[in-house]
């Protein structure tokens, strides 16, 4: 464009001397539209450029925005194959904790069966244990209420027993100091009469004197039946050479302790099943042999009060 407005410019002036005004006044006219045109374009050239080059930078950063996208796409890529990696792994791991959860909840399940079995087993054996346990409490009760009963038969029996030795004491006054003791020991009462109030020597026949402490022993006793009288004959060890009847101590001292009961039997409140006679010879002695004094503390008669134990026996075989 531009070379032709030159040209036309070189052909006015080689031309303007020669050519008409009005030929000369149309190319001036085109010469103003060619620049006109000329300007138009240039406008137009500058603004295309200007197009371009925006064009350029925005292709620029669309480059870079899609190699960055190439970038982060390469990147998410790699990710992905990890996340799916990773998801696989623990899809795995799931699997397989779910089969040993599962193998391990099949065995805490008989595991908790088998302790629910032992424990009620055990609650059962409690049970049991408890019932015997009441059961034997019962019978500590019973036990201990019958050994209440037996403390109070003895406690009874003991103050029955003092009581008869008391009476006794004070019916036998007029012969203490004559070779007669009572006293009370190990729920017992023990009557001691040495032979010289009762015997003479050698003799089973029973003195005056020794009749009448005799009579009033069986006084007392004729109060009291539930009494056991065991009446023992005592001899020393000097060896008997008396009645060719007799064939010894022991014999003799049956037969003395024969005569008392028999002066017991006299009394009829006194029941004879009572009564028993023992001879014991010169086995049972309370002093020595080797001395007269001693001698005569053996040779006596022992009579032993015993109070009846029937009732205490029962309880016995209760407890």
């Amino acid at each position: 464009m531009l070379k032709k407005i030159s040209i036309l410019a070189l052909s006015l002036i080689l031309f303007s001397s020669c050519v008409s005004k009005k030929i000369y006044t149309d190319l001036e006219d085109k010469y103003a539209d060619l620049k006109k045109e000329h300007r138009q374009l240039s406008d137009e050239n500058q603004s295309l450029s200007d197009a371009k080059t925006k064009l350029e930078n925005d292709l620029e950063k669309l480059q870079k925005a899609y190699e960055d996208a190439i970038t982060e796409r390469d990147q998410l890529t790699t990710e992905l194959a990890a996340t799916k990696t990773n998801l696989e792994n623990l899809k795995a791991s799931y699997n397989a904790l779910e089969e040993q959860s599962s193998a391990s909840i099949a065995a805490n399940s008989k595991k908790n069966r088998e302790l629910l079995a032992q424990l009620e087993a055990k609650e059962q054996a409690l049970a049991a244990e408890s019932d015997r346990l009441n059961q034997l409490q019962k019978e500590l009760e019973n036990r201990s209420k019958r050994v209440a009963e037996l403390e109070n038969v003895i406690a009874s029996k003991d103050a029955a027993m003092t009581k008869l030795k008391d009476a006794i004491s004070k019916a036998l006054t007029n012969f203490e100091g004559k070779g007669l003791t009572v006293e009370q020991r190990d729920g017992k009462v023990y009557i001691s009469m040495e032979n010289k109030l009762l015997f003479n020597s050698g003799s089973w026949s029973v003195g005056t004197e020794g009749r009448k402490a005799v009579q009033q022993l069986g006084s007392v006793l004729a109060e009291n039946p539930d009494i056991a009288v065991l009446i023992e004959g005592h001899t020393d060890n000097v060896p008997y050479k008396g009645n060719a009847q007799l064939s010894g101590n022991w014999d003799l001292s049956t037969k003395r302790a024969t005569a008392i009961v028999n002066i017991l039997r006299e009394n009829a409140s006194i029941n004879p099943e009572n009564l028993t006679a023992a001879g014991r010879g010169e086995y049972a002695p309370i002093a020595s042999n080797d001395t007269a004094e001693g001698r005569a503390k053996n040779r006596r008669i022992e009579v032993i009060l015993t109070p009846k134990l029937d009732e205490i026996s029962k309880l016995l075989n209760e407890i």
